[in-house]
């Protein structure tokens, strides 16, 4: 399964964003605080538990400076996956992101959580976007 989230056309260079995304704490203020809880983050990644008391732990495992940072599911994930936070000079003091999220599952599983992770995907991406627009 593959998903690439809606584009966010952010107000910061490509240094502040990928500086921004590289501290697993920031997660969090792109996450629905409503929908997430026990949310921890240390210097490997951050961990939640969504509703339904699923953990998703998010690992760093590559970066590539101020354009693209590769996570990956932790232990406790349902099924395992990559997901790409990719960022793209897009003029002076501008750039856009996106998430690229991949996982090898079965179709059951792909009806499932499909859906809630394109809405997540998408609900991260405009938190990023709002957050350097302040």
């Amino acid at each position: 399964m593959n998903i690439t989230s809606e584009k966010a056309y952010i107000a910061a260079n490509q240094k502040e964003v990928y500086d921004f995304l590289c501290n697993a704490e920031n997660i969090y203020h792109l996450l629905p605080q409503d929908k997430i809880s026990d949310f921890q983050a240390d210097e490997h990644g951050c961990s939640f538990k969504v509703q339904g008391g699923i953990i998703i732990p998010l690992l760093y495992s590559q970066h590539h400076p101020h354009t693209k940072i590769n996570m990956k599911s932790g232990e406790k994930a349902p099924f395992k996956y990559h997901l790409a936070i990719v960022i793209a000079d897009d003029g002076e003091h501008k750039c856009d992101g996106h998430i690229e999220f991949h996982a090898e599952i079965n179709m059951f599983m792909k009806m499932m959580v499909e859906k809630p992770l394109i809405n997540l995907f998408n609900y991260m991406s405009n938190r990023l976007q709002e957050h350097f627009s302040n």
